[in-house]
């Protein structure tokens, strides 16, 4: 069912006649909602139905073109008007243009064909303008920030704080995080919530790029300016002008190009490759790493001047080792999307699986946890997944307790031993952490118990 909007036409036209041919020619296009009247004052009565389009005489009995105009943008900038006139007036169609009107045109034999032609234009636009709208709408959904960085630990409610902190100015933002943490997610995240969004959010690796072409990737070249270069070429800094340009793993850019990003960033402009004329940027500077910019520093492999000319809002990502339930919540969420994307039915995770989930490092952190668990989805045959399912490839960051060979049961038991540990034997806040029956903790230190006693007979 098509649940779109009809496109409307006003006609305002006092002459009945020329009114009823205006009418019947636009009626023949069955997407339109005609609606007619003698005067400029019945349009302005029924402003309040949106029509998309008014086509206005210019000598009306009550007031002329230009008034009407005048009035109908003031009340509402959006509609579209088309001026119809018996008189071909350059200086008049100019004025009226420039006051808002979208055309200008004059009763002629083939009026009914420009009209039509004036008015598809119109459509088309509003019907971009539409999507657009639409697409704008889609992007700030995608990219709220309790929907795009899933979680609820400690370090993730504070994560929001910075980041609503992030969009009040266009303040440069240094985001630092292990390997995996996210810190391009952040960054879009911030963009596509700030005054920035409908801007473009150009992302660049600087580890990628070769020493020798940071100035042309990020300033841009112009034609002839070294062999290769057959035309001009845009850099980063233009195409992400009006919006945000994304610097990941800044710690490598190479020393002798930072006094020249030093520059840029002070002066906020550029000079391409092969010019001397200036070029004026704006766009917001979001910088990223994991390595320590500040022992970068002392190591002098980073600029110190330049250092602080990035620090702007420093946003330290906690590793997914330090979020806990964060990890189950994750979990469950890359399940989810992966089984809906897949045509998969909607899988469960058993207690033995979360519990091998959990007590795993995840030096790969969120990247590495999200391949592991979709990778648990096409091994696992049943509704529910098992320990068994999850394959983690590298044991060398497991904490100790997984170092030798046990049998799944005997690791489970282990690591709610730890966790006892950790939290002062309170069942409850383990059974909370792990996201299992507190039964099932009381289970495995009786099961455990027993083992040992039985152990030292």
């Amino acid at each position: 069912m098509n649940t779109e909007a009809p496109f409307t036409i006003f006609v305002v036209e006092d002459n009945e006649w020329y009114n009823k041919l205006l009418v019947h020619n636009l009626s023949l296009n069955p997407d339109f909602v005609i609606k007619s009247f003698g005067t400029g004052n019945e349009a302005i009565a029924h402003l309040h139905e949106n029509p998309n389009v008014i086509t206005v005489d210019y000598r009306l009995p009550d007031m002329d073109g230009e008034k009407l105009l005048e009035k109908i943008k003031s009340i509402n900038e959006s509609i579209e008007v088309i001026i119809i006139s018996e008189q071909e007036d350059i200086k008049t169609a100019v004025n009226l243009l420039k006051s808002g009107a979208y055309d200008y045109l004059v009763k002629t034999k083939d009026i009914r064909d420009s009209l039509l032609h004036t008015i598809q234009h119109i459509r088309k636009n509003v019907g971009l303008q539409k999507r657009i709208a639409t697409l704008e709408k889609e992007v700030t959904k995608k990219y709220e920030f309790e929907k795009t960085i899933i979680g609820k630990s400690q370090g993730i409610v504070k994560l929001f704080a910075l980041l609503q902190k992030a969009l009040s100015t266009n303040i440069t933002v240094s985001i630092s995080g292990e390997t995996g943490t996210g810190k391009e997610v952040v960054a879009k995240a911030i963009h596509y919530n700030s005054d920035r969004k409908n801007k473009p959010f150009v992302a660049v690796n600087v580890a990628a790029i070769p020493s020798e072409l940071f100035e042309s990737e990020l300033f841009g070249h112009e034609k002839g300016s070294f062999t290769g270069a057959i035309a001009q070429r845009l850099g980063k800094f233009e195409e992400a002008q009006g919006g945000t340009l994304f610097l990941d793993e800044i710690a490598e850019m190479d020393l002798n190009f930072q006094a020249k990003l030093l520059r840029a960033l002070q002066e906020k402009e550029i000079i391409r490759v092969g010019s001397n004329k200036p070029v004026k940027t704006d766009c917001r500077i979001i910088v990223a790493t994991h390595k320590n910019l500040l022992e970068e520093v002392k190591k002098g492999t980073f600029r110190e001047d330049l250092y602080y000319r990035l620090f702007g809002l420093p946003i330290q990502l906690p590793p997914l080792r330090e979020r806990d339930k964060d990890i189950l919540i994750l979990s469950k969420t890359f399940i989810g999307a992966f089984c809906k994307e897949n045509g998969l039915p909607e899988k469960s995770i058993s207690s033995e699986a979360k519990l091998k989930l959990m007590a795993y490092a995840w030096p790969g952190n969120v990247r590495e946890l999200k391949s592991v668990v979709e990778l648990a989805c096409v091994m696992s045959a049943k509704e529910e997944i098992e320990a068994s399912d999850i394959m983690i490839a590298s044991t060398d960051a497991l904490p100790s307790v997984l170092f030798e060979e046990l049998s799944l049961r005997e690791y489970n038991r282990r690591i709610v031993n730890v966790f006892m540990e950790r939290y002062d034997s309170n069942t409850k806040i383990v059974a909370d952490k792990l996201d299992i029956g507190q039964t099932t903790v009381y289970r495995l230190l009786k099961e455990d118990k027993l083992v040992n006693e039985e152990g030292s007979n």
